[in-house]
């Protein structure tokens, strides 16, 4: 499976007065690439549905924080 995570460049104008900004991430949901629910996915148990979020891993899309340590 590739990563979720995408990453790009933001334009910088010539007379732009805040510190450049190297590049910028954004995540893309697992829900974007699948077209209809397969028959037979596989599923979590329910508590770990629970404790994730989904019921089929397929969908899974783990949250990564931005902030350090929290």
């Amino acid at each position: 499976m590739e990563s979720q995570e995408r990453v790009y460049k933001p334009y910088r104008g010539p007379f732009d007065p805040c510190p450049p900004v190297p590049f910028k991430t954004y995540v893309v949901p697992p829900n974007q690439f699948i077209n209809f629910q397969p028959p037979d996915l596989p599923q979590f148990s329910l508590p770990e549905a629970l404790r994730l979020g989904t019921l089929w891993p397929a969908l899974f899309s783990p949250y990564e924080s931005k902030q350090g340590g929290r």
